[in-house]
């Protein structure tokens, strides 16, 4: 079972494929009182795929069937003013199983999907699960072309489905500001030349602080402060090792106007840490360690940091 307390209710950020805004979601914890709506949900997303026999099993679902479901593993709901998405989980020990990752056909090609799955695998990892498994149809390439481009690997087959896994992220509950720095210290031991760390969080959520810890373990000159106005600060090493580029997003719009900052002309040599840059640095580097920074209850200064690494090069890598 998932604790309610596990997750947030946050903004999950979606967009078209023009890049016009989606309609803001909230992901919040399933309720079997919600179950009606979720076994509507998912009906009418297996519904909109291509036909094949046997039916899928999600055309059968019912109020009593999801019900069962939420009371074994329990899952989540994306809402706007009803519920237009759906994860179920399955948890066995520290493995989560994600079933029925289905939106209303309305809000499909939003990027909700997706972003009820990066947000569902931050929720577990809060919750303790160390891998994230999912099952696919072969009769569905292009859906398990999507598990792929959402970082998830093929690790075989089970059950006459194709089975897809990635590591849940790394989480670090942080008291504290000096706690923080500490934490970019640790990480910094980690870094080479080339490494690209993408942190996200809300105003004040410490991701200037993480960096200024990320500074003093790459032992860079010059005090590390947000460039909020300059856009992007390069800190060179006094130690001979990579120097830190260090960019704030907030300003910025697409992936055009990063460009036009050249970090290309420093990013193989340097590390390069990007404030606000989910959605835009992500092309920056295939693999990369993307940061989220959450803070539970504003009265206080506890912060719970989210590590995910993307990309072989951060396999296996305990930061």
């Amino acid at each position: 079972m998932i604790a309610a307390d596990a997750a947030q209710e946050p903004a999950v950020p979606a967009s078209t494929a023009s890049g016009d805004p989606a309609p803001q979601v909230t992901l919040h914890p399933a309720a079997t009182t919600d179950a009606g709506e979720i076994a509507a949900v998912i009906r009418a997303a297996f519904g909109a795929r291509p036909r094949l026999g046997p039916p899928p099993s999600g055309l059968s679902e019912t109020a009593e069937s999801v019900a069962a479901k939420l009371a074994a593993g329990g899952g989540f709901v994306a809402v706007t003013d009803r519920i237009v998405g759906v994860v179920l989980v399955r948890r066995t020990g520290p493995v989560a199983r994600l079933e029925r990752v289905c939106v209303l056909p309305a809000h499909q090609h939003h990027g909700l999907a997706a972003a009820m799955v990066r947000e569902s695998a931050l929720q577990l990892a809060a919750a303790g699960v160390a891998r994230i498994e999912a099952g696919v149809r072969p009769e569905y390439p292009g859906l398990l072309a999507w598990w792929l481009d959402n970082d998830f690997e093929r690790i075989g087959e089970r059950d006459g489905l194709i089975l897809v896994a990635r590591a849940a992220p790394q989480h670090v509950a942080v008291p504290d500001a000096g706690a923080m720095r500490a934490l970019g210290e640790r990480i910094a031991v980690h870094l080479r030349p080339g490494d690209v760390l993408i942190e996200s969080g809300e105003l004040g959520a410490g991701k200037t602080t993480l960096t200024q810890g990320i500074g003093a373990g790459l032992h860079v000159d010059r005090p590390v402060i947000s460039p909020t106005f300059v856009l992007s600060r390069v800190h060179p090493s006094l130690v001979g090792g990579p120097a830190l580029v260090h960019v704030d997003a907030y300003r910025l719009g697409s992936w055009d106007e990063l460009l036009d900052l050249d970090l290309d002309q420093t990013l193989a040599d340097s590390v390069t840490v990007v404030e606000w840059g989910t959605g835009i640095a992500e092309p920056l580097a295939a693999d990369r360690l993307e940061i989220d920074i959450r803070r539970d209850d504003p009265a206080t200064d506890e912060r719970q940091v989210f590590l995910t690494g993307v990309g072989p090069r951060w396999d296996g890598v305990t930061l």
